[in-house]
């Protein structure tokens, strides 16, 4: 029997950033991953589909170009088929540039399935290994309902759509959430009929009600926007009909986004001697990932359904995969931060408006719409939130829904993870005319809101 002082389950993100911390100390690991390899970010997630993002929205805003004296923009026809040619090419840029560092350490990769035997043993169908430690890394696949399965015909879902060689002439979206609205709205943008429907109004995960509202009201200026979840009726004349908020209609194909599942299923993690969640999950500490039942298994990445982000996915792994081969150590969690590169991008950070504790923060706000820069960039479209402790007037978080959003909020991470007040950030820099002069008039109304104050002084040299 093949013994290792560490097995990694998977070759993805969390994988990949376990392995490189545990290969500093043993060069007695394993990596078992049945392929394909290449990570789901770089193979159908956040790089093909930002990549068919950028085409659709350089189409569409093609149709503006008379506003400012081109002509002849009536007459760009777009060939989906070589922009999906186009997409997949940069699509496997990503996974060959990944796939290149694999191969240094390609001896190392067992392309079987793993199901633990117990505690320390895995069966990999052929043959027991023995593990000291475990990281389980085996990342997430796209959820579909099963009474919805008889329909797979006309469905698609977001691990397929990138193969598609043309776009059917209607779509519906099922699931509004980050993918859903980056899709659904890439997809109008190039032509396509879209219906999107979602349940609930937590559009690319915003949850301040002003803000869900007013995304709800612009992005439906593209195409329509149902948010009381969607019901399969049946196939008329070869289409699919989807029934939403007593309407019905006919799509051609439903592009089913409706989140992605854990792979853990697929492990038999209860043969470990761990106990499951009615989510078939297992208790773990979010510090050390480590089973809080088997402190010598880890959770890392998708699969964990914590903070399914590839950023965080590789820390977390890094984070595994240290406490691996070494004294265990806690680790504090980046401040939280999620955006949608939907056109405006939307952006959350810190802590949501719906987890804030009532009575206990304050909100700044601030509308793009008459914005100076946004007005030159022809993006007059937007709003921004940020709330603040009472007391301690510390930024906590912010949601928004504006031009450049994903640079906002990433200044607005680094302010809550370095814990600046409200004064703090108003003391620094902000040049004219920039998209950041937005989220200075919503720190001025903050901190105005917070001191029942009109003014505020410079900062002074003592």
């Amino acid at each position: 029997m093949k013994k290792f002082d560490v097995v990694i389950i998977g070759a993805g993100t969390a994988g990949l950033s376990a392995r490189k911390e545990v290969a500093k100390v043993t060069d007695n690991y394993a990596i078992i991953d049945n392929g394909p390899l290449g990570t789901t970010c770089a193979r159908v997630g956040c790089m093909p589909s930002k990549v068919l993002i950028q085409a659709a929205n350089d189409y569409y805003n093609t149709k503006s170009l008379e506003t400012i004296g081109v002509s002849g923009n009536k007459h760009i026809k777009l060939d989906h088929k070589k922009l999906m040619n186009y997409v997949r090419s940069l699509r496997d840029r990503f996974v060959r540039s990944v796939n290149s560092s694999i191969d240094e350490f390609k001896d190392k990769i067992i392309a079987k399935r793993a199901k633990f035997v117990d505690a320390h043993h895995l069966d990999l169908g052929d043959e027991i290994i023995y593990a000291k430690r475990i990281i389980i890394a085996t990342g997430s696949r796209p959820i579909i309902p099963a009474p919805w399965l008889e329909y797979k015909d006309y469905l698609i879902n977001t691990n397929e759509f990138f193969e598609s060689e043309s776009f059917p002439k209607s779509v519906g979206v099922l699931g509004l959430g980050v993918i859903g609205i980056e899709l659904g709205q890439a997809l109008s943008r190039i032509g396509t009929d879209v219906i999107g429907i979602g349940l609930g109004k937590e559009i690319g995960g915003l949850t301040d009600p002003k803000l869900q509202d007013y995304v709800i009201d612009k992005m439906s200026k593209e195409f329509p926007i149902y948010t009381n979840g969607a019901n399969i009726k049946g196939i008329k004349d070869n289409k699919l009909i989807l029934e939403t908020q007593g309407k019905e209609f006919l799509v051609d194909k439903a592009l089913v986004s409706l989140g992605r599942r854990s792979n853990l299923d697929l492990l038999d993690l209860d043969n470990a001697g761990v106990t499951l969640n009615e989510r078939g999950m297992p208790q773990f500490d979010k510090t050390t990932f480590s089973l809080l039942e088997a402190d010598h298994i880890f959770i890392a990445g998708d699969v964990n359904g914590h903070r399914p982000i590839l950023h965080e996915a590789s820390d977390q792994g890094k984070i595994a995969g240290i406490n691996a081969v070494s004294k265990k150590q806690s680790y504090k969690e980046k401040t939280g931060l999620g955006i949608t590169f939907s056109d405006p991008n939307i952006a959350t950070v810190g802590t949501r408006f719906k987890d804030l504790k009532e009575d206990s923060f304050e909100t700044g706000g601030a509308s793009f719409e008459g914005q100076g820069r946004s007005i030159v960039k022809r993006k007059e479209m937007g709003l921004l939130s940020v709330y603040a402790e009472k007391e301690s007037q510390k930024i906590v978080g912010a949601e928004i829904f504006g031009p450049d959003a994903e640079h906002l909020a990433h200044l607005l991470a680094w302010v809550i993870d370095l814990e600046l007040d409200v004064k703090r950030v108003l003391e620094l820099p902000f040049y004219h005319p920039v998209i950041e002069e937005g989220l200075r008039t919503a720190l001025r109304d903050l901190y105005f809101k917070l001191n029942n104050s009109r003014s505020l002084e410079l900062k002074m040299i003592n």
